[in-house]
Protein backbone atom coordinates (compact mmCIF):
# COMPACT_ATOMS: atom_id res chain seq x y z
CA UNK A 1 0.00 0.00 0.00
CA UNK A 2 1.37 3.41 -0.86
CA UNK A 3 1.86 6.26 1.52
CA UNK A 4 -0.97 8.00 -0.02
CA UNK A 5 -3.24 5.00 0.18
CA UNK A 6 -2.78 4.61 3.56
CA UNK A 7 -3.00 8.55 4.76
CA UNK A 8 -6.41 8.68 3.07
CA UNK A 9 -7.20 5.00 4.98
CA UNK A 10 -6.16 7.35 8.63
CA UNK A 11 -8.70 7.20 11.39
CA UNK A 12 -10.01 10.35 13.27
CA UNK A 13 -8.45 9.90 16.48
CA UNK A 14 -10.63 12.67 17.94
CA UNK A 15 -14.03 10.32 16.36
CA UNK A 16 -12.22 7.64 18.08
CA UNK A 17 -11.74 8.89 21.31
CA UNK A 18 -15.32 10.59 21.43
CA UNK A 19 -16.44 6.98 20.25
CA UNK A 20 -14.86 5.41 23.31
CA UNK A 21 -16.08 7.57 25.75
CA UNK A 22 -19.88 7.36 24.40
CA UNK A 23 -19.63 3.68 24.39
CA UNK A 24 -17.79 2.97 27.68
CA UNK A 25 -20.76 4.76 29.79
CA UNK A 26 -23.16 2.70 27.49
CA UNK A 27 -21.05 -0.79 28.25
CA UNK A 28 -21.50 -1.59 31.85
CA UNK A 29 -25.56 -1.10 31.43
CA UNK A 30 -24.96 -3.65 28.38
CA UNK A 31 -24.57 -7.60 29.66
CA UNK A 32 -25.46 -8.61 26.00
CA UNK A 33 -21.50 -7.59 24.85
CA UNK A 34 -21.19 -9.10 21.92
CA UNK A 35 -23.55 -11.26 21.84
CA UNK A 36 -25.94 -11.18 18.45
CA UNK A 37 -29.77 -12.32 19.57
CA UNK A 38 -30.68 -12.38 16.07
CA UNK A 39 -32.53 -15.27 14.69
CA UNK A 40 -29.20 -16.81 13.09
CA UNK A 41 -27.90 -17.16 17.05
CA UNK A 42 -30.19 -20.42 17.68
CA UNK A 43 -27.02 -22.35 17.63
CA UNK A 44 -25.70 -20.48 20.78
CA UNK A 45 -29.58 -20.77 22.93
CA UNK A 46 -28.92 -24.41 22.08
CA UNK A 47 -24.89 -24.18 23.46
CA UNK A 48 -26.01 -22.98 26.50
CA UNK A 49 -29.01 -25.25 27.76
CA UNK A 50 -26.81 -28.31 27.69
CA UNK A 51 -24.45 -27.38 30.15
CA UNK A 52 -22.96 -29.67 32.74
CA UNK A 53 -25.36 -30.52 35.56
CA UNK A 54 -23.23 -30.24 39.35
CA UNK A 55 -23.52 -33.44 41.33
CA UNK A 56 -24.57 -36.08 38.52
CA UNK A 57 -21.56 -38.22 37.43
CA UNK A 58 -21.28 -41.89 36.20
CA UNK A 59 -17.56 -42.03 36.80
CA UNK A 60 -15.59 -44.64 38.52
CA UNK A 61 -14.29 -42.79 41.73
CA UNK A 62 -11.24 -44.76 42.23
CA UNK A 63 -8.21 -42.12 41.16
CA UNK A 64 -6.54 -44.39 39.86
CA UNK A 65 -8.38 -45.29 37.28
CA UNK A 66 -8.81 -41.67 36.44
CA UNK A 67 -7.60 -41.97 32.83
CA UNK A 68 -11.12 -44.37 31.97
CA UNK A 69 -12.92 -41.61 33.34
CA UNK A 70 -14.61 -38.61 31.57
CA UNK A 71 -13.92 -35.33 32.50
CA UNK A 72 -15.03 -34.23 35.68
CA UNK A 73 -15.53 -30.12 35.65
CA UNK A 74 -17.95 -29.06 38.03
CA UNK A 75 -15.55 -27.20 40.67
CA UNK A 76 -11.88 -26.51 39.71
CA UNK A 77 -9.26 -25.48 41.59
CA UNK A 78 -6.22 -23.63 39.02
CA UNK A 79 -2.48 -23.96 39.48
CA UNK A 80 0.36 -22.26 37.85
CA UNK A 81 4.04 -22.14 37.60
CA UNK A 82 5.50 -18.83 36.47
CA UNK A 83 8.95 -19.30 34.97
CA UNK A 84 9.37 -16.19 33.32
CA UNK A 85 8.00 -13.02 32.54
CA UNK A 86 6.09 -10.31 34.77
CA UNK A 87 3.75 -10.76 37.25
CA UNK A 88 1.07 -9.65 35.40
CA UNK A 89 1.89 -12.18 32.43
CA UNK A 90 1.71 -14.83 34.82
CA UNK A 91 -1.75 -13.62 36.13
CA UNK A 92 -3.15 -12.85 32.74
CA UNK A 93 -2.52 -16.73 31.74
CA UNK A 94 -4.32 -17.65 34.60
CA UNK A 95 -7.05 -15.13 33.73
CA UNK A 96 -7.41 -16.99 30.18
CA UNK A 97 -7.25 -20.31 31.91
CA UNK A 98 -10.31 -19.39 34.52
CA UNK A 99 -12.02 -18.40 31.29
CA UNK A 100 -11.29 -21.60 29.56
CA UNK A 101 -12.50 -23.39 32.50
CA UNK A 102 -15.51 -21.22 32.87
CA UNK A 103 -15.93 -21.73 28.84
CA UNK A 104 -15.76 -26.00 29.81
CA UNK A 105 -18.83 -25.25 32.35
CA UNK A 106 -17.10 -25.09 35.55
CA UNK A 107 -17.36 -23.28 38.24
CA UNK A 108 -13.43 -21.95 39.42
CA UNK A 109 -12.96 -21.90 43.00
CA UNK A 110 -9.66 -20.58 43.79
CA UNK A 111 -5.91 -20.45 41.74
CA UNK A 112 -2.72 -20.69 42.56
CA UNK A 113 0.63 -19.38 41.48
CA UNK A 114 4.31 -20.78 42.40
CA UNK A 115 7.18 -18.86 41.20
CA UNK A 116 9.71 -21.22 39.97
CA UNK A 117 13.10 -21.63 37.86
CA UNK A 118 10.95 -24.17 35.76
CA UNK A 119 8.59 -26.96 36.59
CA UNK A 120 8.60 -29.76 38.84
CA UNK A 121 9.70 -32.53 36.71
CA UNK A 122 7.90 -34.92 39.17
CA UNK A 123 4.75 -32.80 40.53
CA UNK A 124 4.96 -29.96 38.29
CA UNK A 125 4.68 -27.84 41.30
CA UNK A 126 7.12 -27.69 44.79
CA UNK A 127 6.35 -30.17 47.51
CA UNK A 128 5.03 -27.58 49.60
CA UNK A 129 2.67 -25.89 46.69
CA UNK A 130 1.39 -29.67 46.31
CA UNK A 131 0.44 -29.52 50.51
CA UNK A 132 -1.02 -25.83 49.56
CA UNK A 133 -3.26 -26.90 46.82
CA UNK A 134 -4.75 -30.23 48.98
CA UNK A 135 -5.63 -27.89 51.42
CA UNK A 136 -7.32 -25.83 49.35
CA UNK A 137 -9.14 -28.78 47.63
CA UNK A 138 -10.45 -29.84 50.54
CA UNK A 139 -11.34 -26.36 52.04
CA UNK A 140 -13.29 -25.64 48.61
CA UNK A 141 -14.83 -29.12 48.37
CA UNK A 142 -13.19 -28.78 44.67
CA UNK A 143 -13.47 -32.38 42.36
CA UNK A 144 -10.75 -31.35 39.67
CA UNK A 145 -7.04 -29.74 39.55
CA UNK A 146 -6.35 -28.52 36.11
CA UNK A 147 -3.04 -26.80 35.48
CA UNK A 148 -1.84 -24.07 32.91
CA UNK A 149 0.62 -26.06 31.33
CA UNK A 150 0.89 -29.83 29.60
CA UNK A 151 1.84 -32.54 32.23
CA UNK A 152 4.02 -35.60 31.66
CA UNK A 153 1.97 -38.92 32.19
CA UNK A 154 4.00 -39.28 34.83
CA UNK A 155 3.11 -35.78 36.77
CA UNK A 156 -0.29 -36.35 35.91
CA UNK A 157 -0.59 -39.38 38.03
CA UNK A 158 1.89 -38.53 40.71
CA UNK A 159 0.00 -35.67 41.25
CA UNK A 160 -3.09 -37.26 41.29
CA UNK A 161 -2.01 -39.34 44.28
CA UNK A 162 -1.17 -36.44 45.94
CA UNK A 163 -4.02 -34.31 45.71
CA UNK A 164 -6.78 -36.96 45.89
CA UNK A 165 -8.73 -35.55 42.96
CA UNK A 166 -8.82 -35.70 39.16
CA UNK A 167 -6.11 -33.38 37.74
CA UNK A 168 -6.11 -31.95 33.93
CA UNK A 169 -3.28 -30.08 31.64
CA UNK A 170 -4.25 -27.04 29.86
CA UNK A 171 -4.01 -29.22 26.83
CA UNK A 172 -7.13 -31.22 28.20
CA UNK A 173 -9.18 -28.12 28.83
CA UNK A 174 -9.09 -27.32 25.70
CA UNK A 175 -9.68 -30.61 23.68
CA UNK A 176 -12.56 -30.76 25.98
CA UNK A 177 -13.64 -27.40 24.94
CA UNK A 178 -13.27 -27.96 21.15
CA UNK A 179 -15.50 -31.95 21.97
CA UNK A 180 -18.41 -29.67 23.19
CA UNK A 181 -18.22 -27.31 20.46
CA UNK A 182 -17.64 -29.24 17.23
CA UNK A 183 -20.83 -29.53 15.09
CA UNK A 184 -19.75 -30.74 12.14
CA UNK A 185 -18.77 -34.56 11.10
CA UNK A 186 -15.56 -32.63 9.88
CA UNK A 187 -14.58 -31.02 13.50
CA UNK A 188 -16.05 -33.84 15.12
CA UNK A 189 -13.43 -36.01 13.45
CA UNK A 190 -10.64 -33.48 13.85
CA UNK A 191 -11.61 -33.19 17.51
CA UNK A 192 -11.43 -36.93 18.37
CA UNK A 193 -8.17 -37.50 16.40
CA UNK A 194 -6.67 -34.43 18.76
CA UNK A 195 -7.84 -36.19 22.00
CA UNK A 196 -7.00 -39.88 20.72
CA UNK A 197 -3.24 -38.46 19.93
CA UNK A 198 -3.52 -36.57 23.49
CA UNK A 199 -4.81 -39.92 25.37
CA UNK A 200 -2.56 -42.60 23.52
CA UNK A 201 0.78 -41.69 25.62
CA UNK A 202 -1.21 -41.11 28.69
CA UNK A 203 -2.79 -45.08 29.01
CA UNK A 204 -2.33 -47.03 31.66
CA UNK A 205 -3.76 -49.90 33.73
CA UNK A 206 -6.64 -50.31 35.73
CA UNK A 207 -5.33 -50.02 38.67
CA UNK A 208 -2.00 -51.74 40.18
CA UNK A 209 -3.93 -54.87 41.14
CA UNK A 210 -4.33 -55.83 37.54
CA UNK A 211 -0.79 -54.97 35.83
CA UNK A 212 1.04 -57.72 35.08
CA UNK A 213 3.12 -59.23 38.05
CA UNK A 214 5.28 -61.88 36.77
CA UNK A 215 6.88 -63.36 33.72
CA UNK A 216 5.74 -66.91 32.34
CA UNK A 217 2.94 -69.26 32.44
CA UNK A 218 0.39 -67.85 34.54
CA UNK A 219 2.04 -64.06 35.48
CA UNK A 220 0.62 -62.35 32.60
CA UNK A 221 -2.03 -59.86 34.38
CA UNK A 222 -5.20 -58.82 32.73
CA UNK A 223 -3.97 -55.16 32.94
CA UNK A 224 -1.25 -55.70 30.76
CA UNK A 225 -3.87 -57.35 27.95
CA UNK A 226 -6.33 -54.43 29.20
CA UNK A 227 -3.93 -51.70 27.75
CA UNK A 228 -2.50 -53.61 25.11
CA UNK A 229 -6.12 -53.81 24.13
CA UNK A 230 -6.61 -50.11 24.06
CA UNK A 231 -3.48 -49.30 22.40
CA UNK A 232 -4.42 -51.02 19.37
CA UNK A 233 -8.35 -49.88 19.59
CA UNK A 234 -6.96 -46.58 19.38
CA UNK A 235 -4.45 -46.64 17.04
CA UNK A 236 -6.92 -48.65 14.57
CA UNK A 237 -9.56 -45.62 15.68
CA UNK A 238 -7.06 -42.75 14.24
CA UNK A 239 -6.18 -44.47 11.50
CA UNK A 240 -9.35 -44.82 10.55
CA UNK A 241 -10.22 -41.03 11.61
CA UNK A 242 -7.16 -39.84 9.68
CA UNK A 243 -8.52 -41.43 6.17
CA UNK A 244 -11.83 -39.97 6.76
CA UNK A 245 -10.28 -36.77 7.44
CA UNK A 246 -8.80 -36.98 4.09
CA UNK A 247 -11.60 -37.39 2.28
CA UNK A 248 -13.66 -34.30 3.78
CA UNK A 249 -10.27 -32.46 2.66
CA UNK A 250 -10.96 -33.65 -1.39
CA UNK A 251 -14.07 -31.35 -0.81
CA UNK A 252 -12.69 -28.23 0.21
CA UNK A 253 -9.17 -28.71 -1.94
CA UNK A 254 -11.25 -28.94 -4.94
CA UNK A 255 -13.39 -25.74 -4.15
CA UNK A 256 -10.30 -23.88 -3.46
CA UNK A 257 -8.78 -25.27 -6.58
CA UNK A 258 -11.79 -23.51 -8.27
CA UNK A 259 -11.60 -20.31 -6.97
CA UNK A 260 -7.96 -20.58 -7.84
CA UNK A 261 -8.90 -21.44 -11.58
CA UNK A 262 -11.23 -18.47 -11.35
CA UNK A 263 -8.49 -15.98 -10.12
CA UNK A 264 -10.68 -15.10 -7.20
CA UNK A 265 -9.10 -13.39 -4.26
CA UNK A 266 -9.26 -14.98 -1.08
CA UNK A 267 -9.29 -13.50 2.81
CA UNK A 268 -8.99 -15.28 6.23
CA UNK A 269 -10.01 -13.61 8.95
CA UNK A 270 -7.97 -15.14 11.43
CA UNK A 271 -6.98 -14.02 15.34
CA UNK A 272 -6.79 -15.01 19.33
CA UNK A 273 -10.18 -16.77 20.44
CA UNK A 274 -12.76 -14.46 21.49
CA UNK A 275 -11.45 -11.21 19.40
CA UNK A 276 -14.17 -10.71 17.14
CA UNK A 277 -13.63 -12.63 14.06
CA UNK A 278 -16.99 -13.98 13.66
CA UNK A 279 -18.59 -10.89 14.49
CA UNK A 280 -16.53 -9.37 11.65
CA UNK A 281 -18.03 -11.97 9.46
CA UNK A 282 -21.13 -11.60 9.93
CA UNK A 283 -21.09 -7.38 9.49
CA UNK A 284 -18.96 -7.93 6.01
CA UNK A 285 -20.84 -10.42 4.60
CA UNK A 286 -24.46 -11.01 6.79
CA UNK A 287 -23.09 -14.95 7.11
CA UNK A 288 -25.18 -15.53 10.23
CA UNK A 289 -22.07 -17.25 12.28
CA UNK A 290 -22.65 -18.49 15.74
CA UNK A 291 -21.16 -15.63 17.48
CA UNK A 292 -20.61 -15.88 21.46
CA UNK A 293 -18.63 -13.88 24.49
CA UNK A 294 -16.56 -17.61 25.24
CA UNK A 295 -13.58 -18.72 23.98
CA UNK A 296 -13.66 -20.98 20.84
CA UNK A 297 -17.09 -20.39 19.64
CA UNK A 298 -16.27 -20.99 16.54
CA UNK A 299 -14.72 -24.28 15.32
CA UNK A 300 -15.55 -24.91 11.69
CA UNK A 301 -14.23 -22.78 9.11
CA UNK A 302 -16.89 -20.89 7.18
CA UNK A 303 -16.19 -19.23 3.70
CA UNK A 304 -18.63 -16.67 2.13
CA UNK A 305 -18.38 -14.06 -1.43
CA UNK A 306 -18.24 -10.82 -0.72
CA UNK A 307 -17.16 -7.92 -3.24
CA UNK A 308 -15.66 -4.54 -3.38
CA UNK A 309 -16.89 -1.57 -4.21
CA UNK A 310 -16.00 -2.06 -7.77
CA UNK A 311 -17.98 -5.04 -7.78
CA UNK A 312 -14.76 -6.87 -8.18
CA UNK A 313 -15.19 -10.30 -6.34
CA UNK A 314 -13.52 -12.31 -3.30
CA UNK A 315 -13.89 -14.92 -0.72
CA UNK A 316 -13.67 -14.44 2.97
CA UNK A 317 -12.92 -17.12 5.23
CA UNK A 318 -14.04 -17.41 9.28
CA UNK A 319 -11.71 -19.44 11.23
CA UNK A 320 -10.92 -21.33 14.65
CA UNK A 321 -9.50 -19.03 16.88
CA UNK A 322 -5.74 -19.46 17.97
CA UNK A 323 -4.63 -19.10 21.66
CA UNK A 324 -1.34 -18.93 23.16
CA UNK A 325 0.35 -22.75 23.73
CA UNK A 326 -2.31 -23.89 21.05
CA UNK A 327 -1.75 -27.91 21.96
CA UNK A 328 0.22 -29.30 18.89
CA UNK A 329 -2.26 -32.37 18.37
CA UNK A 330 -5.20 -29.79 17.42
CA UNK A 331 -2.48 -27.79 15.08
CA UNK A 332 -2.06 -31.16 13.34
CA UNK A 333 -5.60 -32.62 13.78
CA UNK A 334 -7.12 -28.91 12.05
CA UNK A 335 -4.73 -28.72 9.16
CA UNK A 336 -6.91 -29.09 6.92
CA UNK A 337 -9.27 -26.19 8.25
CA UNK A 338 -6.26 -24.15 9.02
CA UNK A 339 -5.23 -24.22 5.13
CA UNK A 340 -7.83 -21.95 4.79
CA UNK A 341 -5.28 -19.19 6.35
CA UNK A 342 -2.05 -20.82 4.96
CA UNK A 343 -3.55 -20.63 1.57
CA UNK A 344 -5.32 -17.51 1.57
CA UNK A 345 -3.87 -14.06 -0.53
CA UNK A 346 -4.23 -11.89 2.81
CA UNK A 347 -5.03 -12.41 6.17
CA UNK A 348 -7.27 -10.17 8.10
CA UNK A 349 -6.17 -10.17 12.00
CA UNK A 350 -8.58 -9.64 14.46
CA UNK A 351 -7.14 -8.18 17.65
CA UNK A 352 -9.17 -7.93 20.55
CA UNK A 353 -7.95 -4.07 21.49
CA UNK A 354 -9.78 -4.23 25.27
CA UNK A 355 -7.57 -7.70 25.84
CA UNK A 356 -4.75 -6.48 28.95
CA UNK A 357 -1.82 -7.60 26.78
CA UNK A 358 -2.62 -7.69 23.26
CA UNK A 359 0.88 -7.95 22.19
CA UNK A 360 1.17 -11.39 23.30
CA UNK A 361 -1.93 -12.33 21.65
CA UNK A 362 -0.85 -11.07 18.24
CA UNK A 363 2.53 -12.92 18.90
CA UNK A 364 0.71 -16.36 19.58
CA UNK A 365 -1.50 -16.25 16.38
CA UNK A 366 1.60 -14.99 14.24
CA UNK A 367 3.74 -17.86 15.39
CA UNK A 368 0.61 -20.02 14.61
CA UNK A 369 0.47 -18.73 11.33
CA UNK A 370 4.12 -18.96 10.78
CA UNK A 371 3.91 -23.29 11.86
CA UNK A 372 1.09 -23.82 9.30
CA UNK A 373 2.82 -21.94 6.25
CA UNK A 374 1.75 -18.38 6.26
CA UNK A 375 3.82 -16.30 7.16
CA UNK A 376 4.90 -14.84 4.28
CA UNK A 377 1.09 -13.73 3.54
CA UNK A 378 0.18 -9.97 3.23
CA UNK A 379 -1.16 -9.02 6.39
CA UNK A 380 -3.44 -6.07 7.80
CA UNK A 381 -4.30 -5.82 11.93
CA UNK A 382 -8.03 -5.50 12.72
CA UNK A 383 -8.16 -3.83 16.51
CA UNK A 384 -11.34 -4.87 17.15
CA UNK A 385 -13.74 -3.63 20.61
CA UNK A 386 -12.16 -0.05 19.80
CA UNK A 387 -15.03 1.42 22.04
CA UNK A 388 -14.26 -0.36 24.88
CA UNK A 389 -10.41 -0.51 24.71
CA UNK A 390 -8.10 1.71 26.45
CA UNK A 391 -6.85 4.68 24.53
CA UNK A 392 -3.49 4.42 25.33
CA UNK A 393 -3.21 0.73 24.75
CA UNK A 394 -5.25 1.67 21.34
CA UNK A 395 -2.83 4.31 20.01
CA UNK A 396 0.02 2.42 21.03
CA UNK A 397 -1.59 -0.52 18.07
CA UNK A 398 -1.45 1.51 15.85
CA UNK A 399 1.58 3.41 15.93
CA UNK A 400 3.71 0.16 16.41
CA UNK A 401 1.59 -2.56 13.98
CA UNK A 402 1.69 -0.94 10.57
CA UNK A 403 -1.28 -1.37 8.22
CA UNK A 404 -3.45 -1.56 11.54
CA UNK A 405 -7.10 -0.10 11.89
CA UNK A 406 -9.20 0.01 14.67
CA UNK A 407 -12.92 -0.93 14.73
CA UNK A 408 -15.99 -2.11 16.25
CA UNK A 409 -18.12 -4.83 15.38
CA UNK A 410 -20.65 -4.41 17.81
CA UNK A 411 -21.06 -0.67 16.92
CA UNK A 412 -19.94 -0.34 13.46
CA UNK A 413 -17.34 2.04 14.12
CA UNK A 414 -14.28 1.98 11.73
CA UNK A 415 -15.96 -0.67 9.13
CA UNK A 416 -16.10 0.88 6.43
CA UNK A 417 -12.11 2.29 6.79
CA UNK A 418 -11.46 -1.85 7.42
CA UNK A 419 -13.54 -2.36 4.18
CA UNK A 420 -11.25 -0.08 2.22
CA UNK A 421 -8.13 -1.29 3.64
CA UNK A 422 -8.93 -4.88 2.75
CA UNK A 423 -9.91 -3.98 -1.16
CA UNK A 424 -6.92 -1.78 -1.75
CA UNK A 425 -4.80 -5.31 -0.26
CA UNK A 426 -6.24 -7.55 -2.70
CA UNK A 427 -4.02 -8.84 -5.57
CA UNK A 428 -4.58 -6.97 -8.60
CA UNK A 429 -4.52 -8.14 -12.20
CA UNK A 430 -1.58 -8.38 -14.48
CA UNK A 431 -2.50 -8.36 -18.11
CA UNK A 432 -3.99 -4.62 -19.16
CA UNK A 433 -6.26 -5.03 -22.05
CA UNK A 434 -8.16 -2.34 -24.49
CA UNK A 435 -10.78 -3.71 -26.40
CA UNK A 436 -13.83 -3.86 -28.09
CA UNK A 437 -16.52 -6.93 -26.58
CA UNK A 438 -19.17 -7.80 -28.69
CA UNK A 439 -22.35 -7.19 -27.16
CA UNK A 440 -23.24 -11.04 -27.47
CA UNK A 441 -20.06 -11.85 -25.16
CA UNK A 442 -21.47 -10.25 -22.31
CA UNK A 443 -20.16 -13.16 -19.89
CA UNK A 444 -16.76 -11.84 -20.43
CA UNK A 445 -17.80 -8.32 -19.59
CA UNK A 446 -19.26 -9.74 -16.60
CA UNK A 447 -16.09 -11.48 -15.84
CA UNK A 448 -13.87 -8.74 -15.78
CA UNK A 449 -16.28 -7.09 -13.66
CA UNK A 450 -16.00 -9.68 -10.89
CA UNK A 451 -12.47 -10.95 -11.20
CA UNK A 452 -10.83 -7.82 -13.29
CA UNK A 453 -10.31 -3.96 -12.78
CA UNK A 454 -12.15 -1.45 -14.40
CA UNK A 455 -10.06 1.64 -15.70
CA UNK A 456 -12.48 3.21 -18.64
CA UNK A 457 -15.55 1.80 -20.05
CA UNK A 458 -17.92 2.91 -22.86
CA UNK A 459 -20.12 1.62 -25.74
CA UNK A 460 -19.98 2.35 -29.60
CA UNK A 461 -22.23 0.30 -32.43
CA UNK A 462 -19.50 -2.47 -32.26
CA UNK A 463 -19.48 -3.37 -28.35
CA UNK A 464 -18.18 -2.47 -25.46
CA UNK A 465 -15.16 -0.64 -24.87
CA UNK A 466 -13.12 -1.75 -21.78
CA UNK A 467 -9.78 -0.86 -20.79
CA UNK A 468 -9.12 -2.74 -17.40
CA UNK A 469 -6.78 -5.16 -16.19
CA UNK A 470 -7.62 -8.70 -15.96
CA UNK A 471 -5.98 -12.23 -15.10
CA UNK A 472 -4.84 -14.58 -17.27
CA UNK A 473 -7.36 -16.32 -17.94
CA UNK A 474 -9.68 -13.54 -19.19
CA UNK A 475 -7.03 -12.18 -21.18
CA UNK A 476 -6.83 -15.72 -23.30
CA UNK A 477 -10.63 -15.73 -23.55
CA UNK A 478 -10.63 -11.96 -25.30
CA UNK A 479 -7.79 -13.22 -27.73
CA UNK A 480 -9.90 -16.46 -28.84
CA UNK A 481 -12.01 -13.82 -29.95
CA UNK A 482 -9.91 -12.51 -32.91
Amino acid sequence: MSTSDREGLEIDIDTLLAESAKAAAEYDASEAGYLDVENSQHDLQDRQALRRVAGLSTELQDVSEAEYRQLRLEKVVLVGVWTQGTAQDAENSMKELAALAETAGSQVLDALIQRRDKADTSTFIGSGKVVELRQAVVATGADTVVCDGELSPAQLRTLEDKVKVKVIDRTALILDIFAQHAKSREGKAQVELAQMTYLLPRLRGWGDSLSRQAGGIGGRGPGETKIETDRRRINDKMAKLRREIKEMKTSRDTKRQERRRNNIPSVAIAGYTNAGKSSLMNRLTDAGVLVENALFATLDPTVRKSSTSEGRVFTLSDTVGFVRHLPHQLVEAFKSTLEEVSESDLIVHVVDGSHPDPFEQIRAVREVISEIGGGDIPEIIAINKADIAAPEILMQLLREEKNSFAFSARTGFGIDTLVKAIESSLPRPRVEINVTIPFNRGDIVSAIHQRGEILSEDYSGEGTLIHAMVDGSIAEQIARLG
